[in-house]
C-alpha cells in the first residue's frame, strides 16, 4: 500500500519525470555523443539534414531503450539490492544518480510502465535504424541481447565487463553504416576498440565501483569485487591509457585524415579529462574518486564530437 500511494503521487511531468529517470537521460544525451562523433571523424564532413535529424531522433530512442531495458531486466536485482541496503545510494556528485535511481525498484513506476516505456522507444529506434540503413536494425538489436546477457550475468562472472564493452559500440558502429553502408572495416574496427576500452575503463568499472558494498552483500561478480580495488584500478588505468593511443589510431583511419596538429590536440585534451581522475583512483582507491572518474569520463566524447566540428567548420 505505502508503494502505491508513493506512486500515485507522482502524474503529469513529474510521472514524466521518472521515466526519464528510467532511461538515465541525462547520461544518455551525453552518449549521444559517441555516434555522432563516430559518424562526422569518418566523413570528415557533415551529413545531409535529413540524416542529420533521423540520426539524432533514432540515436535518442536506442540509448532511452536499452537504459530502460537495463532497469527492466535487473528489476529484481535492484529491489534485492535496496533491501540489503536499505535502499537506493543517492549522490549528487554522480552523473547516474542525476534523477531518481532505479524508479521500478523504488516502486515510483510499476514493472508493466517501465516495459512499455522500453518497448515504445525500442520501436521507434528501429524504425529509425531500419530508414537510416537496415543494418543498423540488426546492430541496435545485438546491443539489445547484449544488454540482456550482460543483466543476467550480474552473479555469473566479471567477464560482463567485456559484454558491457560490446554494449556501448554498438550505437557507433550502427551509425557509421547509417552514413556509410561501405565503411573501412579498419575505421570501424579502430572505433569499435576506442569505446570498448573507454566503456570499461571509464564507464563500467567505476560505475561498479560505486555501488561495491552493496554488490559484496549481493554476491555480485563486478570486477571491483571479484579483484579488489587493486586489480580494479589497475585495469582502469591501463584501459584507459590504451583508449588515449587508439583515439590516435581512429584518426589516422578515417576520412578527416591524420593531421598532427589534431591529432596532438586531441591527445593532450582527453589526457587531461582522464588521467588526472584516474591517477587518483589508482591512488586512493576510494570510491569517490571512481563517481569522479564516471563523471569525467562521460564527458569525452562529447568533448572529442565537440573538437571534429569545430575542425569541419574550420
Amino acid at each position: 500500500m505505502e508503494n502505491s500511494s508513493v506512486h500515485n503521487r507522482y502524474t503529469g511531468l513529474s510521472k514524466l519525470t521518472l521515466f526519464l529517470a528510467l532511461s538515465r537521460t541525462p547520461h544518455g544525451l551525453l552518449d549521444m555523443a559517441t555516434p555522432a562523433f563516430g559518424a562526422l571523424l569518418w566523413l570528415g564532413a557533415f551529413p545531409s539534414l535529413y540524416i542529420i535529424i533521423l540520426g539524432l531522433i533514432t540515436v535518442f530512442a536506442g540509448y532511452t531503450a536499452v537504459y530502460a531495458l537495463n532497469d527492466v531486466i535487473d528489476y529484481r536485482v535492484d529491489k534485492e539490492k535496496a533491501r540489503i541496503a536499505g535502499g537506493l545510494r543517492q549522490s549528487d556528485s554522480y552523473l547516474d544518480a542525476a534523477m531518481v535511481r532505479h524508479p521500478m525498484a523504488q516502486g515510483l513506476l510499476s514493472y508493466k510502465e517501465g516495459l512499455f516505456w522500453a518497448m515504445g522507444w525500442s520501436a521507434v529506434a528501429m524504425v529509425g535504424a531500419y530508414l537510416l540503413n537496415p543494418v543498423c536494425v540488426l546492430i541496435f538489436l545485438a546491443g539489445c541481447v547484449l544488454e540482456a546477457l550482460y543483466c543476467l550475468m550480474l552473479k555469473v562472472s566479471p567477464l560482463r565487463t567485456i559484454i558491457s564493452g560490446g554494449v556501448k559500440t554498438s550505437g557507433s558502429i550502427a551509425a557509421i553504416f547509417a552514413v556509410d553502408p561501405d565503411p573501412s572495416l579498419l575505421y570501424v574496427a579502430a572505433l569499435f576498440l576506442w569505446l570498448f576500452l573507454w566503456e570499461i575503463g571509464g564507464q563500467n568499472i567505476p560505475a561498479d565501483w560505486t555501488d561495491i558494498e552493496e554488490d559484496r552483500r549481493l554476491r555480485a561478480q563486478t570486477v571491483p569485487v571479484r579483484f579488489g580495488p587493486e586489480g580494479a584500478s589497475l585495469v582502469v588505468l591501463w584501459t584507459l591509457i590504451s583508449a588515449l593511443v587508439v583515439n590516435i589510431a581512429l584518426l589516422y583511419f578515417s576520412k578527416t585524415g591524420f593531421q598532427l596538429p589534431f591529432a596532438i590536440v586531441c591527445l593532450i585534451t582527453g589526457g587531461c579529462l582522464l588521467l588526472p581522475p584516474t591517477v587518483k583512483l589508482y591512488r586512493t582507491k576510494e570510491r569517490l574518486h571512481a563517481m569522479t572518474l564516471f563523471n569525467r569520463a562521460s564527458y569525452y566524447p562529447l568533448t572529442m564530437l565537440i573538437l571534429i566540428v569545430v575542425k569541419i567548420i574550420l
